[in-house]
């Protein structure tokens, strides 16, 4: 049972991923501007017409409305009248983000109610880790520490929202989710058995370690890639994509210039693990992802990114940095013979 809810809580973390890669894609990160509810509600609004004042209408303490291009909030519960009361709401100060998109709304929803059944996963999973306390306590304690970082991440992800998206906090809360992944692949591998006996060299996993690190990097330069790509959207609109890279920053040329220094690292593990039958399968893996990663990157550059192209680039960065990390724990915890290359 435990093994199973270390997979499906993998699995979570990697679908709020994927919703976060659509928030960003579909620029509905401040669709819901308070946080942990959604304009002051738990199922969000349909329309801006429910944001709005209106005579007769009870509003429950904390929600929200939109009044003169700001946020209201509601002191109390109350039924309004006629006018608007100025002594029952209270300015929002968290920021003066105040603008109502139902698209964007319901896509960062759909994101946060990810991250909520993702974290449930966590806690049930770490719950059922007590029973490992007795024999194997680090078990127990990594599982303990993932709901602890799940927590840590939803406060982030509220620090996102209250900074106005705030582009060093979003590459943290992306570094945070990465941290999480790795940690539910730890304990999956601690639960796994394994007596295959690998001939392994010390250069092999010491450069498992570099590409794993390369691959971070890359994507945190991604993440400010991105943040280029968005503040040229603001600048240039939504229908001029052409125009988006015309005048790339030096972060975008080193970007695409690791990605080749990335392909020929893995390249080479590749092919020492075929030439000292390693028997690390999952290393093919990597060198297809890496290849979908190279095709998305360039379909972006010259084809002004197509649909999907973004969030797919992301998504498919952060499933090779599981795999790359997954093949690490098994390089290390597997019996191991000497041999040089």
């Amino acid at each position: 049972m435990y093994r199973n809810f270390v997979k499906i809580s993998l699995i979570l973390v990697y679908l709020v991923i994927i919703a976060g890669a659509v928030v960003r894609m579909t620029g509905s990160g401040m669709g819901c501007p308070d946080w942990p509810k959604c304009f002051g509600y738990y199922i969000p609004p349909h329309e801006i017409s429910e944001l709005q004042f209106s005579p007769n209408h009870e509003f429950k303490k904390g929600q929200v409305i939109i009044e003169d291009e700001q946020l209201l909030v509601a002191t109390s519960t109350f039924t309004t009248k006629n006018t608007l009361d100025p002594t029952n709401w209270e300015v929002y100060t968290k920021h003066d983000y105040a603008i109502f998109n139902p698209w964007h709304t319901w896509i960062e929803y759909i994101n946060r109610l990810a991250g909520a059944l993702a974290g449930i996963a966590v806690l049930i999973m770490a719950i059922l880790s007590l029973k490992f306390w007795k024999r194997q306590k680090r078990i127990t304690i990594l599982s303990w520490l993932s709901v602890f970082l799940m927590g840590f991440q939803g406060w982030l992800g509220a620090t996102v929202v209250y900074s106005v998206l705030s582009p060093v906090r979003i590459t943290i809360h992306m570094v945070v989710a990465l941290v999480i992944v790795a940690l539910l692949l730890y304990l999956l591998q601690l639960i796994s058995s394994s007596n295959k006996t690998r001939v392994i060299t010390t250069n092999f996993r010491n450069l498992l370690v570099v590409s794993i690190l390369l691959t971070l990097v890359q994507i945190v330069m991604g993440t400010q890639v991105r943040q280029l790509v968005d503040d040229q959207v603001k600048i240039l609109g939504e229908n001029s994509e052409q125009l988006w890279l015309a005048n790339p920053s030096v972060t975008f040329y080193v970007h695409r210039s690791f990605s080749i220094l990335i392909l020929l690292i893995n390249a080479f593990l590749w092919w020492q693990n075929r030439k000292l039958t390693l028997g690390f399968s999952k290393i093919n893996w990597v060198m297809g992802f890496i290849f979908i990663e190279i095709i998305t990157g360039v379909a972006m550059y010259n084809f002004h990114f197509p649909f999907l192209s973004q969030p797919l680039h992301l998504v498919i960065a952060s499933i090779l940095f599981g795999i790359q990390f997954y093949i690490l724990l098994e390089a290390i915890s597997t019996p191991i013979k000497s041999k040089s290359l």
